[in-house]
């Protein structure tokens, strides 16, 4: 009775370890292939989520996989902590294995944030943004005519075609129509990894956070 119950016990710790380093290897090869998806010069990182992971392996399907993309600019514009979610990949082990690059999501979601520095960065001259995390506020000195006036707006954020609208609102200081003085677009004129497309943006604490997503993709080696 004690050997066989040393022998499960070992039997046990083998798996165990041979999950892990099965799990090691796929999220290494994952993360080579998101880079590349993505045109990264360095490696994410990438975990995949649920225990055991040989089970996922031999099924060839992993329900959720996490990667951490860092920092990148989209033209001129830096959005930072870019991290995503794939999610229903299929990649049979053999794929894997053979390094072949039949692998796909059913569905990728990614978030990122533009800091307040950027934000503030794209704002039109004499316009500085500040924020509480719950909403932007703009303020300064715009021309209006001939004349300089002060004034304060509440910003309005949306996602448009081709990048974020930021629409003064709420104006003191300044007629309702001198809004156009204070509203302006943040582009997007390059694209995001997976060729996700923005549907939703917030402020946040650090400025705007945007989220994306995108159904069907390739995660190509």
């Amino acid at each position: 009775m004690r050997k066989l119950l040393v022998f499960l016990i070992v039997l046990i710790v083998l798996l165990v370890a041979l999950d892990r380093v099965a799990v090691a290897g796929v999220q290494r090869d994952l993360a080579t292939r998101i880079a590349a998806s993505s045109d990264l010069s360095g490696t994410p990182t990438v975990t995949i989520e649920g225990i055991p992971f040989l089970t996922q392996a031999v099924s060839g399907h992993y329900p959720e996989v996490r990667f951490e993309l860092g920092t990148l600019t989209y033209g001129g514009v830096p959005i930072e902590n870019l991290r995503g979610v794939a999610y229903d990949v299929t990649a049979p082990l053999a794929d894997v294995l053979q390094n072949r690059a039949d692998i796909r999501a059913r569905r990728v979601t990614i978030s990122g944030t533009l800091t307040r520095a950027t934000v503030d960065k794209f704002a039109p001259r004499g316009v500085k943004i500040s924020g509480n995390g719950r909403r932007l506020v703009a303020s300064g000195e715009v021309m209006v005519g001939v004349t300089k006036m002060k004034f304060t707006a509440e910003m309005r954020v949306e996602v448009v075609d081709g990048g974020l609208k930021l629409q003064a609102e709420k104006i003191q200081g300044l007629p309702a129509q001198a809004a156009q003085f204070v509203s302006y677009t943040i582009p997007f004129k390059g694209k995001l990894p997976f060729d996700v497309r923005v549907t939703g943006v917030k402020s946040v604490a650090g400025g705007l956070q945007i989220s994306a997503e995108a159904t069907d993709v390739p995660i190509r080696g």
